[in-house]
């Protein structure tokens, strides 16, 4: 149980990191697109540590089971959004940054 425990903590100790680092790129790029993939990325590792600490800590496979189709569900729906955000800001003309330009 201590080792189930201590690796459940390094688990969370890393989505920490990820969930920071998706942050952080939402706070400091320069355009929607790359602050978008941040976010994408750094959000669905974060949230598939966070379930794989939770897993180990499931009573039953069933609940095992639960979590791994929720964590599917939300990678789904994080992608779809990123695309439909991101197709609509280029429709409407959005450009992506380049160097030198302001």
């Amino acid at each position: 149980m201590i080792i189930l425990d201590g690796l459940a903590v390094l688990l969370l100790v890393g989505a920490l990191f990820f969930f920071i680092a998706g942050t952080m790129g939402l706070l400091r790029f320069p355009d929607l697109y790359s602050r978008l993939h941040a976010l994408t990325k750094a959000d669905n590792v974060g949230l598939g540590l966070t379930v794989l600490a939770l897993m180990l800590r499931a009573g039953s496979w069933p609940e095992v089971f639960k979590l791994g189709l929720l964590w599917l569900m939300v990678l789904a729906a994080s992608a779809t959004a990123c695309f439909l955000i991101g197709n609509e800001a280029h429709r409407r003309g959005l450009k992506p940054w380049t160097r030198g330009t302001p």
